[in-house]
């Protein structure tokens, strides 16, 4: 099995549905020649040609209404917008039509597109570069939101929100791309939307985190297990549909939880997910729960990213501070 980054394991998943499928087209600024602002889509364009690897003006909307436009029709469009943060000026394209489209036309039409966006802090980029606004997405009836931790499971994740009969917002760790290898098999495997995953076991706390975020946290339970609490690990994956089956059971055996996210505290996901445990399993709770999370400002440049991203010392010392209640 080769090991890749999550850029080659992206580039795969793209790749082999491209072979699979003459439906799945991709588009965006710099996706053809260039290979992507990150090199994800790299290659494709000399594999399938520029008809089915196009790259586009720099027009958000255009981009994304396109997509929207091919999908209705038919095809599986696969749409990059370069940075996260210039995804503003499509808002309306995803949420007037491409989240409404199968309620507004009674299942008649869907939209199986997905829009990639690399997302995030920590590699000191500029304004409208490292932002954290999956909530926006998640909030959206119609739109499912997909963040992967790692190569493999982001290869297995895009798979499935390319194959997906509704639009998928799919955010990539910029911080990620190229910070690991994981071992990626070169046969077919997808993982299904909505479902987290329980990525170490543990019995005195719930740690649950997702995207760039699970590398700090896994790294915060194994300081824990030096004073001698075992942390259960959690990775959400999927942000909407939120599936909290396993969250509400971790809970119910550890009785206290920590919830980290990159995005800014206020009205984020962590909220979401602390008041399904509270729904779910609040008998079983021996300590509030608590959050560690960006904070509610716009993520500052380099000098200051580093203090706004949770580190491994905050999510220890929220660790602590729940196991002391």
């Amino acid at each position: 099995m080769a090991k890749m980054t999550m850029v080659q394991a992206l580039n795969l998943a793209l790749r082999q549905e491209m072979e699979k499928d003459d439906r799945v087209i991709l588009l965006g600024e710099d996706v053809g020649l260039d290979g992507g602002v990150f090199r994800v889509t790299d290659g494709l364009i000399e594999s399938f040609g520029d008809q089915r690897v196009v790259d586009t003006p720099l027009a958000e909307t255009g981009i994304v209404g396109m997509s929207i436009g091919m999908a209705v029709y038919g095809l599986r469009p696969v749409c990059e917008i370069q940075f996260s943060g210039f995804s503003y000026q499509n808002f309306h394209q995803l949420e007037n039509h491409a989240a409404r489209m199968r309620w507004r036309t009674q299942g008649r039409l869907t939209v199986p597109m997905v829009l990639r966006a690399p997302y995030g802090g920590g590699v000191r980029a500029l304004e409208h570069h490292s932002e954290s606004r999956e909530a926006y997405w998640a909030h959206t009836p119609g739109l499912k939101m997909v963040i992967p931790s790692g190569p493999r499971n982001a290869r297995a994740l895009l798979v499935s929100a390319i194959r997906d009969p509704d639009p998928v917002i799919f955010y990539e760790s910029k911080a990620l791309y190229r910070a690991f290898r994981e071992e990626v098999p070169e046969e077919e495997e997808t993982l299904p939307l909505g479902q987290p995953q329980v990525v170490r076991q543990g019995s005195d706390l719930s740690l649950i985190a997702y995207g760039a975020m699970m590398r700090p946290t896994l790294k915060a339970a194994e300081e824990l297990a030096e004073e001698g609490v075992e942390a259960e690990v959690i990775d959400l994956l999927t942000i909407s549909p939120l599936d909290d089956t396993l969250l509400v059971e971790s809970l119910t055996r550890t009785g206290r939880a920590v919830v980290v996210h990159e995005a800014p505290r206020s009205f984020g996901p962590g909220a979401e997910v602390v008041s399904r445990l509270m729904e779910g399993a609040f008998h079983y709770l021996q300590a509030p729960i608590e959050r560690v999370t960006g904070y509610d400002i716009v993520i500052p440049y380099f000098s200051r990213e580093k203090e706004y991203i949770p580190s491994v010392e905050r999510i220890v010392e929220a660790g602590r501070r729940t196991l002391r209640s």
